[in-house]
Protein backbone atom coordinates (compact mmCIF):
# COMPACT_ATOMS: atom_id res chain seq x y z
CA UNK A 1 0.00 0.00 0.00
CA UNK A 2 2.77 2.42 1.15
CA UNK A 3 5.07 1.94 -1.89
CA UNK A 4 1.80 1.85 -4.20
CA UNK A 5 1.13 5.36 -2.89
CA UNK A 6 4.61 6.87 -2.81
CA UNK A 7 4.59 5.66 -6.83
CA UNK A 8 1.41 7.72 -7.29
CA UNK A 9 3.38 10.43 -5.48
CA UNK A 10 6.13 10.49 -7.92
CA UNK A 11 3.99 10.23 -10.69
CA UNK A 12 1.24 13.05 -9.53
CA UNK A 13 -1.12 11.50 -11.79
CA UNK A 14 -3.77 10.98 -9.41
CA UNK A 15 -4.50 12.24 -6.04
CA UNK A 16 -3.70 10.80 -3.29
CA UNK A 17 -6.79 10.06 -1.55
CA UNK A 18 -8.14 8.31 -4.45
CA UNK A 19 -6.08 4.80 -4.18
CA UNK A 20 -7.10 4.64 0.02
CA UNK A 21 -11.09 5.16 -1.60
CA UNK A 22 -10.44 2.10 -4.24
CA UNK A 23 -9.14 0.10 -1.37
CA UNK A 24 -12.53 0.86 0.72
CA UNK A 25 -14.89 -0.28 -2.51
CA UNK A 26 -15.50 -3.96 -2.78
CA UNK A 27 -15.38 -5.13 -6.59
CA UNK A 28 -18.58 -5.09 -8.50
CA UNK A 29 -20.07 -2.26 -6.88
CA UNK A 30 -22.61 -0.20 -7.46
CA UNK A 31 -21.28 3.13 -6.87
CA UNK A 32 -21.93 6.71 -6.51
CA UNK A 33 -19.23 9.61 -7.15
CA UNK A 34 -20.41 12.99 -5.73
CA UNK A 35 -18.35 15.91 -6.86
CA UNK A 36 -17.13 13.65 -9.16
CA UNK A 37 -14.85 16.78 -10.64
CA UNK A 38 -13.28 15.21 -14.33
CA UNK A 39 -14.45 11.64 -13.30
CA UNK A 40 -10.49 10.50 -12.47
CA UNK A 41 -11.67 8.12 -9.29
CA UNK A 42 -15.09 7.43 -11.12
CA UNK A 43 -12.67 5.98 -14.11
CA UNK A 44 -10.50 4.15 -11.93
CA UNK A 45 -13.12 2.13 -10.18
CA UNK A 46 -14.79 1.94 -12.74
CA UNK A 47 -11.24 -0.20 -14.33
CA UNK A 48 -9.54 -0.96 -11.49
CA UNK A 49 -13.04 -2.04 -9.17
CA UNK A 50 -15.03 -2.86 -12.03
CA UNK A 51 -17.60 -0.94 -10.13
CA UNK A 52 -21.12 0.34 -11.54
CA UNK A 53 -20.60 3.64 -11.06
CA UNK A 54 -22.27 7.17 -11.57
CA UNK A 55 -21.60 10.54 -10.79
CA UNK A 56 -22.67 13.50 -9.98
CA UNK A 57 -20.93 17.24 -10.54
CA UNK A 58 -21.70 20.91 -10.32
CA UNK A 59 -20.02 22.29 -12.72
CA UNK A 60 -21.38 21.58 -16.29
CA UNK A 61 -18.23 21.94 -17.78
CA UNK A 62 -16.68 19.02 -16.16
CA UNK A 63 -19.75 16.63 -16.56
CA UNK A 64 -18.94 17.24 -20.96
CA UNK A 65 -15.14 16.28 -19.65
CA UNK A 66 -16.68 13.17 -17.87
CA UNK A 67 -19.13 12.27 -20.33
CA UNK A 68 -16.20 12.30 -22.85
CA UNK A 69 -14.35 9.88 -20.81
CA UNK A 70 -17.47 7.62 -21.49
CA UNK A 71 -18.59 8.15 -17.32
CA UNK A 72 -22.28 8.10 -16.43
CA UNK A 73 -22.29 11.85 -14.79
CA UNK A 74 -25.53 14.39 -14.56
CA UNK A 75 -25.13 18.02 -13.20
CA UNK A 76 -26.31 17.89 -9.54
CA UNK A 77 -25.86 19.55 -6.31
CA UNK A 78 -24.71 17.70 -3.69
CA UNK A 79 -26.74 19.80 -0.76
CA UNK A 80 -29.87 19.99 -3.07
CA UNK A 81 -30.04 16.99 -5.04
CA UNK A 82 -29.17 14.28 -2.82
CA UNK A 83 -32.48 14.40 -1.53
CA UNK A 84 -34.26 13.19 -4.72
CA UNK A 85 -31.80 9.66 -4.60
CA UNK A 86 -34.35 6.44 -3.52
CA UNK A 87 -32.61 4.39 0.16
CA UNK A 88 -29.79 1.96 -0.49
CA UNK A 89 -29.82 2.56 -3.94
CA UNK A 90 -26.29 2.17 -4.02
CA UNK A 91 -23.58 0.24 -2.42
CA UNK A 92 -21.26 3.28 -1.65
CA UNK A 93 -21.98 7.15 -1.78
CA UNK A 94 -18.61 8.95 -2.25
CA UNK A 95 -17.05 12.38 -1.33
CA UNK A 96 -13.65 13.02 -2.35
CA UNK A 97 -12.60 16.23 -0.96
CA UNK A 98 -15.89 18.17 -1.08
CA UNK A 99 -17.39 18.32 1.98
CA UNK A 100 -15.96 21.16 3.10
CA UNK A 101 -16.84 22.98 -0.08
CA UNK A 102 -20.87 22.19 0.78
CA UNK A 103 -23.03 23.79 2.34
CA UNK A 104 -24.76 21.86 4.84
CA UNK A 105 -22.38 19.15 5.37
CA UNK A 106 -24.23 17.46 8.19
CA UNK A 107 -27.01 17.03 5.87
CA UNK A 108 -25.21 15.83 2.98
CA UNK A 109 -23.79 13.23 5.10
CA UNK A 110 -26.92 12.24 6.42
CA UNK A 111 -28.05 11.87 2.86
CA UNK A 112 -25.33 10.16 1.83
CA UNK A 113 -25.95 7.59 4.57
CA UNK A 114 -29.15 7.13 3.09
CA UNK A 115 -28.75 6.88 -0.91
CA UNK A 116 -25.72 4.44 0.34
CA UNK A 117 -24.73 1.58 2.17
CA UNK A 118 -21.87 3.09 2.89
CA UNK A 119 -20.63 6.46 2.82
CA UNK A 120 -16.80 7.15 1.92
CA UNK A 121 -15.20 10.70 2.85
CA UNK A 122 -12.29 12.64 2.39
CA UNK A 123 -10.99 15.88 3.13
CA UNK A 124 -8.29 18.15 3.86
CA UNK A 125 -7.44 18.20 7.45
CA UNK A 126 -6.86 21.62 9.09
CA UNK A 127 -5.72 20.35 11.69
CA UNK A 128 -2.24 19.55 9.99
CA UNK A 129 0.96 21.22 11.86
CA UNK A 130 1.39 23.36 8.54
CA UNK A 131 -1.72 24.57 8.29
CA UNK A 132 -1.65 25.34 12.52
CA UNK A 133 1.93 26.84 12.07
CA UNK A 134 1.04 29.06 9.09
CA UNK A 135 -1.90 30.47 11.50
CA UNK A 136 0.28 30.72 14.27
CA UNK A 137 3.62 32.05 13.19
CA UNK A 138 2.31 34.19 9.69
CA UNK A 139 -1.46 35.36 10.86
CA UNK A 140 -2.61 34.07 7.49
CA UNK A 141 -4.42 31.16 6.52
CA UNK A 142 -2.46 28.73 4.44
CA UNK A 143 -1.71 27.84 0.95
CA UNK A 144 -0.24 24.68 0.18
CA UNK A 145 -0.81 21.50 -2.14
CA UNK A 146 -4.19 20.31 0.39
CA UNK A 147 -5.62 23.57 0.78
CA UNK A 148 -4.78 25.67 -2.69
CA UNK A 149 -6.94 28.40 -2.76
CA UNK A 150 -6.46 31.76 -1.45
CA UNK A 151 -9.17 32.48 1.18
CA UNK A 152 -11.01 35.16 -1.53
CA UNK A 153 -11.10 32.57 -3.43
CA UNK A 154 -12.00 29.50 -2.33
CA UNK A 155 -14.72 26.60 -2.94
CA UNK A 156 -14.08 26.01 0.78
CA UNK A 157 -16.43 26.69 3.09
CA UNK A 158 -16.25 24.22 6.22
CA UNK A 159 -12.84 23.80 6.95
CA UNK A 160 -12.98 21.12 9.50
CA UNK A 161 -9.88 18.89 11.66
CA UNK A 162 -9.83 15.25 12.13
CA UNK A 163 -11.02 15.63 15.46
CA UNK A 164 -14.19 17.46 14.19
CA UNK A 165 -15.43 14.91 11.76
CA UNK A 166 -14.46 12.15 14.37
CA UNK A 167 -16.95 14.34 17.04
CA UNK A 168 -19.85 14.84 13.97
CA UNK A 169 -19.83 11.27 13.28
CA UNK A 170 -20.20 10.26 16.96
CA UNK A 171 -23.00 13.07 17.04
CA UNK A 172 -24.87 11.27 14.61
CA UNK A 173 -24.34 8.11 15.46
CA UNK A 174 -22.41 7.27 12.18
CA UNK A 175 -20.26 3.94 12.23
CA UNK A 176 -16.54 4.57 11.30
CA UNK A 177 -15.45 1.30 9.48
CA UNK A 178 -12.18 1.99 8.50
CA UNK A 179 -10.32 5.68 8.47
CA UNK A 180 -6.80 6.91 7.38
CA UNK A 181 -5.00 9.63 7.88
CA UNK A 182 -1.89 10.48 5.17
CA UNK A 183 0.94 12.88 5.49
CA UNK A 184 2.25 14.71 2.62
CA UNK A 185 4.29 11.99 1.16
CA UNK A 186 1.36 9.65 0.98
CA UNK A 187 2.38 7.81 3.98
CA UNK A 188 -1.25 6.66 5.39
CA UNK A 189 -1.34 7.21 9.44
CA UNK A 190 -3.29 4.44 11.54
CA UNK A 191 -6.29 6.92 13.29
CA UNK A 192 -6.13 4.79 16.20
CA UNK A 193 -3.45 7.53 17.10
CA UNK A 194 -5.92 10.31 16.44
CA UNK A 195 -3.66 12.99 18.19
CA UNK A 196 -0.81 12.44 15.87
CA UNK A 197 -3.21 11.80 12.69
CA UNK A 198 -4.38 14.81 13.42
CA UNK A 199 -1.26 16.73 13.62
CA UNK A 200 0.45 15.09 10.22
CA UNK A 201 -2.05 13.83 8.23
CA UNK A 202 -2.74 16.41 5.65
CA UNK A 203 -5.63 14.36 4.55
CA UNK A 204 -7.97 12.09 5.86
CA UNK A 205 -10.12 9.14 4.40
CA UNK A 206 -13.33 7.65 6.32
CA UNK A 207 -15.29 4.35 5.12
CA UNK A 208 -18.91 4.68 6.89
CA UNK A 209 -22.19 3.39 7.88
CA UNK A 210 -24.96 3.95 9.91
Amino acid sequence: MIETMAKIRESDHQRLDHLLIADMVEPGSKVLDVGCNDGTLLEMLSTQRQVKGRGIELSQKKVNICVARGLSVIQGDADRDLVDYPADAYDYVILSQTIQATHNPRTVLREMLRVGRHAVVSFPNFGHWRVRGSLFFNGRMPVNESLPYTWYDTPNIHFCTIRDFVDLCDEMKVSVERALAMKNNGEPIKMSHKRLANLLGEQAVFLLKR
